[in-house]
């Protein structure tokens, strides 16, 4: 074993212990693959990312990003945790204010907006669910037929089904069968946008923290009333990972993006937020450009810096 810099960075938000954790070993050269995915369960977060020399030369840098259960081409707040870490390690771009990430899903850039980081979405592949699917779903969500508005599959790496329902509280008042999604093996992703009648938004949703996160809930609701105003509110269930709520999840909003802005769902700029059902206050700022490119954006916070020995 040696002392390797280490830090822990939280993702999708700029206020710390509000987004999404990640674990990130600044030198990950000469681990093998049991060391990196017995590291990855002993910090028990969805991901941990090592990050490498690129082999790739049009490549700033290159990461391998493990779950607890196995490692994955390509996840959301991984990149931007990951860059994160990189820049703030003293990495520096070959490109002044683009960074260019290599993973195991090929090459993916990222751009800085001051400290704000964005990575392009990767390429989507989309399909209709079968019926049969979205109905065993929408029974494991509680949901009734008529609230789905729209449905896709969506995958950039990993695969989702993604459901449009009626609006927000909707979204909020998910109670699924966390056993039911396991069992039938699928990540499912859910949005809607927030109802024309803020008031009432805001009273229920006041309401709905009270009873669930106690003394917690007055940051979350601070940082709803004084940020930007919300266009849409997303959660991301992956009990078939083990994961039975993501707080903050890059690939699904990228994913869903790609398939909404499409689709006339939603403008090609707003502005996401997850993970307010479990105390978190995850922001994702969406954009697609004149090339007709997503970009999906997020701020992020160091929490622990320091070293690990592996």
């Amino acid at each position: 074993m040696k002392s390797r810099p280490f830090k822990q960075v939280d993702v999708f938000t700029a206020t710390a212990y509000f987004g999404n954790p990640l674990a990130v070993v600044i030198d990950g050269q000469d681990l093998d693959d049991a060391t990196m995915q017995r590291f990855a369960q002993w910090t028990n977060l969805s991901e941990t990312t090592f990050l490498l020399p690129p082999t790739d030369p049009a490549a700033d840098y290159r990461v391998r990003i493990f779950t607890p259960g196995g490692e994955l081409p390509f996840a959301g707040h991984p990149t931007i945790g990951s860059c994160h870490a990189w820049l703030q390690a003293g990495g520096k771009p070959k490109a002044a204010g683009r960074v260019v990430q290599q993973c195991g899903a090929g090459l993916v850039p990222l751009r800085r907006d001051g400290e704000r980081l964005a990575f392009a979405a990767p390429p989507l592949k989309r399909s209709a669910p079968s019926p049969a699917l979205l109905a065993k779903v929408a029974g494991a969500l509680g949901l009734k037929a008529q609230q789905i508005v729209a449905a896709q599959m969506l995958q950039n790496g990993p695969a989702w089904l993604g459901l449009l329902l009626e609006n927000a509280d909707a979204v909020l008042q998910l109670r699924p069968d966390h056993r039911l999604l396991k069992e039938l093996g699928v990540e499912v992703g859910v949005a809607g946008v927030p109802s024309a009648d803020d008031s009432s938004q805001l009273i229920s949703r006041s309401n709905r923290e009270a009873r669930a996160f106690g003394t917690r809930s007055a940051t979350v609701a601070a940082i709803d009333t004084d940020g930007p105003t919300i266009d849409l509110e997303v959660r991301a269930f992956a009990a078939a990972v083990g994961v039975d709520e993501d707080p903050v999840t890059g690939s699904f909003n990228a994913g869903l993006a790609e398939w909404l802005i499409a689709d006339g769902h939603m403008p090609e700029r707003y502005l996401a937020a997850q993970g307010q059902c479990l105390g978190r206050a995850g922001r994702v700022y969406i954009e697609r450009d004149s090339d007709g490119k997503i970009w999906v954006g997020g701020d992020a916070v160091t929490c622990v810096d320091g070293h690990v020995s592996l």
